[in-house]
């Protein structure tokens, strides 16, 4: 495969000209550095692209910021901190004294996948992001990341976006390629047809292998299967990440779930993440400090388990997903329907969905966030009174209509920061239209947990939203200021940033961010967003070696 032995932006195909002024800016950044630090005296200042000056810069990995300036030149960082300013003038200078500059967030879980493949350019642009800081996404993530990585990134580059984007390939499009949404479990040769489509996709540069164990038909798979998948994408130096199975009580249990990932782990040699961490419901409310000793006793046998988590207290999820058991999704949303209309298989039904309705806190803490307008800022438990019906009942009729997104107040604030305190936990929105993570949860955490309730420090939320993730998932020269390491920055207002949606008005974007830079080029200029889409695809290197060469 063509570019293997260079890092993984570096793999993105840039086309003509615009590659030629790539290679150009990279150039003059190399220069610019060895003179910020060598010392050397030139006759004429280097022309750098972008300065932006500020006495709180924080790098993204120590607790104390530094106070100076940050260089950059074409999509690199030349030098941080104190310059002389003899050797180099910048087209732009950017006064952010008094704000914080930080490198851009990686946010480790998100669906903006579904925003990125369009041909709709506004939601490509992914502003959304772009207004909290955030420059990379995770995609691909639950399971559902597509085995043509190759495809996908030739197409974001092909098309644009705004921030990054780095790729799973996912456990969902790969076991419906052999057993469709069916309740079974392969055979030898639909296996190794599975652990092909593993290889392509890390070959192609995926990050790593994600399943969502939660979801039908993924939660048909047995431990053993996914091992078996695992152990392909840790050949080629990827990591597991995972919607566990349970985050609750509706079959094995949280803790069992976790046990799980630290087994799969194990035993196919991977490092293992443990996606939106949480306890979810009354039933679990107060285990964060058993599942916290549970990781925390793994990573101390060496073994590589992390974590993200979005700060908020509802979830959100489909409807179906959410109440619905996985006997009943067997065969997708028709085979669903038909079992509404057994009378056989009525009874089993009602007490299936009512038991999962318990554990989500009841049908008052279940509210309708978006999808049909007939139910959108209304609770189920409103839904039934209307209608003079039990919960479960109104449910049922809730999905005969459409399959809609509801916010599920779960979470104990206790649980919430418990997680958070930890070290190998890392910020992640899990963005799902219908629920103000998608807009607000960078936001949230520092406006929330930072300011207000001082559950972690400034430097932390850094650390934990951009060189820990980098680090942890694989994402080469990124997360950090530091030179030669690409241009990803944030510029935000320490009092004004933060987050504006509810769950009823969600899309309301975050405030408070006044420059945003993706690969050098500004995204969000003095609060305002520029609609350029210098964003890239990130493809991570696979093990030298592992994949045939093309």
């Amino acid at each position: 495969m063509p570019g293997r032995n260079h890092s993984p932006a570096s793999r993105t195909a840039l086309p003509g000209k615009a590659g030629q002024q790539h290679l150009r800016k990279m150039a003059i950044a190399t220069v610019a550095a060895c003179f910020a630090t060598s010392g050397v005296a030139i006759a004429q200042p280097v022309q750098l692209d972008l300065i932006i000056q500020s006495d709180r810069i924080y790098d993204g990995e120590h607790d104390e910021p530094l106070s100076g300036e940050l260089g950059i030149a074409g999509d690199r960082i030349v030098y941080v901190g104190k310059a002389d300013r003899s050797r180099f003038t910048a087209l732009r200078v950017i006064d952010a004294r008094g704000a914080i500059v930080a490198p851009g967030f990686i946010d480790a879980h998100t669906h903006a996948d579904r925003d990125m493949f369009t041909d709709d350019i506004k939601k490509r642009q992914v502003d959304y992001f772009l207004t909290q800081g955030v420059t990379t996404a995770v995609i691909g993530n639950d399971g559902g990341g597509s085995y043509e990585v190759a495809q996908q990134a030739a197409w974001l580059s092909r098309h644009g976006i705004g921030p990054n984007a780095a790729m799973y390939v996912g456990f969902g499009p790969i076991r419906r390629s052999q057993l469709g949404e069916a309740d079974q479990q392969p055979d030898q040769k639909q296996l190794e047809a599975m652990k092909a489509l593993v290889a392509k996709g890390m070959c192609e540069g995926a990050i790593g292998f994600s399943t969502g164990l939660f979801y039908a038909p993924q939660n048909f798979a047995s431990t053993g299967e996914v091992i078996a998948l695992a152990k392909v994408a840790a050949q080629y130096g990827g990591i597991y990440d995972s919607h566990i199975r349970d985050e609750a009580s509706y079959n094995v249990g949280l803790a069992e779930s976790i046990r799980e990932v630290i087994r799969i782990a194990r035993e196919a040699g991977i490092a293992a993440n443990v996606a939106h961490i949480k306890a979810l419901g009354k039933s679990v409310e107060g285990q964060s400090g058993a599942i916290i000793r549970m990781i925390e006793a793994a990573r101390a046998q060496g073994l590589r388990i992390t974590a993200d988590q979005y700060p908020w207290l509802a979830s959100s999820t489909r409807f179906s997903a959410a109440l619905i058991p996985p006997w009943a999704l067997d065969g997708g949303r028709p085979a669903m329907l038909r079992r509404f209309d057994d009378p056989a298989q009525q009874q089993r039904l009602h007490r299936d969905i009512g038991e999962n309705l318990r554990l989500r806190n009841g049908a008052g803490a279940i509210l309708f966030s978006q999808g049909n307008p007939k139910y959108v800022g209304k609770t189920l438990e409103q839904i039934a009174q209307e209608r003079n019906t039990d919960p479960v009942s109104a449910a049922i009729e809730v999905l005969r209509d459409s399959e809609i997104v509801i916010a599920s107040f779960n979470q104990s604030n206790k649980d919430v920061v418990a997680f958070m305190k930890r070290p190998w936990v890392m910020t992640s929105s899990d963005s799902f239209h219908g629920h103000p993570r998608t807009v607000a949860s960078f936001a949230e955490k520092y406006h929330e947990y930072v300011l207000n309730q001082h559950t972690i420090t400034l430097a932390q939320f850094i650390r934990s939203s951009t060189s820990y993730p980098a680090d942890a998932l694989g994402i080469a020269r990124r997360g950090r200021l530091q030179p030669g390491h690409f241009a990803d920055v944030v510029v935000f207002d320490p009092i004004a940033y933060a987050p504006r949606a509810t769950y009823v008005n969600n899309e309301e974007r975050s405030v408070g961010v006044v420059a945003t830079v993706v690969n050098g080029e500004l995204v969000v200029d003095e609060g305002r967003l520029t609609n350029a889409m210098p964003g890239r695809p990130l493809l991570r290197t696979p093990k030298q070696g592992a994949c045939p060469q093309s």
